[in-house]
């Protein structure tokens, strides 16, 4: 199997939605492609960091700094409008 043909299977393999036979495939090509090894690996922590979907809530200081830094970017910006 060469890469771009893992990489052509890659969203069916993360689904789980592929034959017996074409998963082991797959598979072997993980164990000797860093390269797909790293993309496969990626795609998944990326896909449970999004599906996961966790917000995270600034400390008050934190957010006053940033909401402070935006407005006065939006006045620079209309200023040289």
């Amino acid at each position: 199997m060469k890469c771009k043909d893992f990489l052509n299977e890659l969203n069916d393999f993360l689904d789980g939605s592929l034959d017996p036979k074409l998963k082991a495939e797959l598979e072997d090509h993980l164990v000797w492609c860093h390269h797909c090894y790293v993309v496969c690996d990626t795609t998944k922590k990326t896909i449970q960091i999004y599906r996961e979907n966790d917000v995270y809530e600034l400390p008050d200081p934190i957010r006053e700094r940033l909401q402070t830094a935006i407005m006065q970017k939006c006045k620079a910006k209309q200023k040289s409008e």
